[in-house]
């Protein structure tokens, strides 16, 4: 699972954003070395043709409340790849109609064992940032008027280079190809089958990989490492 976010101020994040079609993006980023699930992240998406970079809740299911809406207690930071073509799934409707691009300059994963934190590890784009995979759902409270954004990221099997350090799973990173990003946001594009091959663990930038002591203070405890990209 990808359970942290590293979205910081860093020039390769804010030139991909620039190359997605989104103008000032350091007036419009939540930018957090450490941001969590149910923080409020930026997604790039698509609204009726228009590139927009929106706010959204860091949690794909809400739960209505008097005046707002909440994170539910169902997991849903995440969206496995399994789930995509269920149905009855919250991820089955956006991945076909409202997918968007969380851009990061890198993620962190926890390892468990017997249900305890074993280890943590961050994964930093090297000489790059990271396009992730991500779904999102608009909410529209019935008497406020309130409208939010959720979103959630897309989860493959681990990748092979990164199952020492997390065996669960892996976020699904998008190869940085205009054409591909292109039809990934296009609201009016509802086949996804082209999408099919994206549905395997793949490394399309290198990575740097970091023992830290926790997340919120990310002191690393250990020598960096090097994942070459696929």
């Amino acid at each position: 699972m990808c359970g942290r976010l590293n979205i910081t101020d860093d020039p390769f994040v804010i030139q991909i954003l620039l190359d997605l079609g989104i103008k000032h993006p350091h007036e419009h980023v939540h930018f957090g070395r450490f941001k969590r699930a149910t923080d409020t992240i930026s997604i790039v998406h698509q609204d009726h043709g228009k590139r927009r970079i929106s706010s959204a809740i860091w949690w794909l299911l809400l739960t209505q409340t008097q005046c707002g809406f909440k994170p539910s207690k169902y997991t849903s930071f995440n969206s496995r790849y399994d789930k995509l073509h269920v149905q009855s799934s919250a991820a089955y409707r956006p991945f076909r109609y409202s997918r968007c691009i969380i851009v990061v300059k890198g993620f962190g994963e926890t390892q468990f064992q017997n249900g305890k934190p074993l280890h943590y590890h961050d994964f930093i784009a090297k000489n790059n940032a990271l396009c992730l995979a991500g779904l999102y759902k608009h909410w529209q409270h019935p008497i406020s008027g309130k409208s939010v954004l959720s979103c959630s990221v897309i989860t493959l099997p681990p990748h092979p280079k990164l199952r020492p350090y997390h065996d669960k799973a892996s976020p699904m990173m998008l190869p940085q190809d205009p054409e591909l990003l292109n039809s990934w946001l296009d609201d009016r594009h509802h086949e996804v089958a082209e999408f099919t091959h994206l549905l395997v663990p793949h490394l399309y930038q290198t990575l740097t990989v970091q023992k830290i002591d926790k997340p919120s203070c990310h002191n690393p405890i250990a020598h960096s490492h090097v994942l070459i990209h696929d």
